[in-house]
């Protein structure tokens, strides 16, 4: 069957939100309208807690609750996962308490609708988007967990349906309230970050497909009793239980997952993409791939991103290095002996100067100390006092604050990511359209910008 286009999925005027929310519905659930879930949720909104449902409570799950729970803005009111019975979700379930559960997302939203104000998702990449597209249609503002989604089309119907909704939306990328985000921010305006030609970006942690040899899916395997295999797959195809599948191995593969570009790269390169408007690549390039697979990621890849010049900015390389070895070299400033970071990036700018910085919330250094030290007088300060990610969310939910990473800033860089996984795939040399936003004479690539067309009873939760 061939593979619908962005196009396809964006026709405008073809299903409301509404008809999508009740489409999606496994129950017949109240008859709330939009405008009546609109008014509860800024009803709450005076209220000094957010009431959260989690989708996904094992492992990234447990952490978001623990986040959120620090914040003292958030209470969770009801969860769902497909594996309440497994082994990952006892620790998390004892921290929820004692509120309602479900195995499917569909049912909790139906029941719960009137209790929740915000929705977190913590799934594998390839959910993320029809949970999201549902909770968004009810009128539930949306913390979504890194990457935005697993394929570029569903991305852009992410953000469409954001727009369309006007409900706040953040991405789990938290050193985005980091102190690399405010510093990032003050240094560009002040013009110290400035005309950066290059950026090496890299992940040398080991990854959990590392050391695998794989020719197709697993077969034959038992499905725990604990699991909904079917809901776990949600409207893509399935294929049989797999211990590398699930629980969390989901993401070495291409069809589940977006690799170490969609685990890391949203921590390594989120203040360089939005405060030099990176925007789209031109040209995506497989510098390097080592053990190439067409089911895994590759053990080790290089990848170069080709971004023309932008208004204010130079052209500029951005190559990305993945695999235990796959290590940029060191520029010339780096202080001799100084130890490796197994994850980090390095800025050089036209005029020499080079920035070193590392993922998360950790700030930019000059290189070498002589230079930063020469500099120290011009450099701005920038707030240090600020609400973490989780914090940002529950304000923003509040009408208190802008949420710093909503689908408009992290849906781009998403993409980014998502265009590079396919050059993971394919190898070569990708040239991009930035304005069509499809690749130029190759079918094969723009196939692999949307996902499979959603099995049978879940392509109204892919609409807008």
């Amino acid at each position: 069957m061939p593979r619908p286009t962005r196009r396809d999925f964006l026709r405008s005027g073809a299903l409301a939100s509404s008809l999508l929310w009740a489409g999606c519905q496994t129950r017949s659930g109240s008859g709330t309208t939009n405008a009546t879930k609109a008014a509860a949720t800024s009803a709450n909104a005076t209220s000094d807690r957010v009431r959260l449902a989690l989708v996904g409570i094992g492992n990234r799950g447990q952490a978001l609750i623990q986040a959120f729970n620090d914040t003292g803005l958030t209470t969770f009111v009801t969860a769902a996962d497909v594996d309440l019975g497994g082994a990952h979700c006892v620790e998390p379930r004892q921290m929820l308490g004692d509120i309602p559960y479900y195995a499917d997302f569909r049912e909790m939203l139906a029941e719960q609708e009137r209790n929740i104000d915000a929705v977190v998702i913590a799934t594998p990449d390839f959910s993320h988007c029809p949970i999201a597209m549902l909770a968004m249609a009810a009128g539930k503002h949306v913390f979504v967990e890194k990457p935005l989604a697993q394929s570029f089309d569903e991305v852009d119907l992410l953000i469409e349906q954001a727009q369309r909704t006007g409900v706040v939306t953040q991405m789990g990328n938290q050193g985005h309230s980091g102190p690399n985000y405010f510093q990032f921010k003050a240094w560009s305006e002040a013009g110290i970050i400035k005309d950066i030609t290059r950026i090496d970006a890299f992940m040398n942690s080991p990854r959990r497909w590392h050391g695998w040899t794989v020719d197709g899916f697993d077969h034959g395997r038992p499905t725990p009793d604990t699991i909904d295999w079917d809901l776990w797959h949600v409207g893509r195809p399935m294929h049989d239980f797999s211990e590398r599948l699930h629980p969390g191995n989901w993401r070495s593969w291409f069809e589940y997952g977006d690799g170490a570009f969609g685990d890391w790269a949203p921590h390594i390169l989120d203040t360089a993409h939005r405060f030099l408007d990176l925007g789209l690549p031109d040209t995506i390039e497989a510098v390097k791939r080592d053990g190439p697979n067409d089911y895994i990621f590759p053990q080790a890849s290089t990848i170069r991103f080709g971004f023309p010049q932008r208004r204010g900015h130079p052209a500029c390389d951005v190559f990305w290095y993945d695999g235990v070895d796959n290590q940029p070299a060191l520029p010339p400033e780096e202080t001799v002996g100084a130890e490796r970071a197994r994850n980090g990036k390095y800025l050089y700018s036209a005029d020499g100067t080079v920035f070193r910085g590392g993922t998360h919330s950790a700030t930019l250094r000059i290189i070498p100390a002589e230079k930063m030290r020469e500099m120290a007088p011009r450099l701005p300060r920038f707030p240090q006092k600020n609400s973490d990610h989780f914090a940002n969310f529950a304000l923003a939910c509040l009408g208190q604050e802008q949420a710093r990473s909503p689908f408009s800033v992290s849906g781009p860089l998403s993409q980014v990511f998502i265009l590079g996984c396919i050059a993971q795939r394919l190898g070569g040399t990708l040239k991009f359209d930035r304005q069509q936003r499809r690749f130029v004479d190759h079918p094969i690539a723009n196939a692999l910008l949307s996902a499979p067309p959603p099995r049978f009873g879940w392509a109204a939760c892919y609409r807008v």
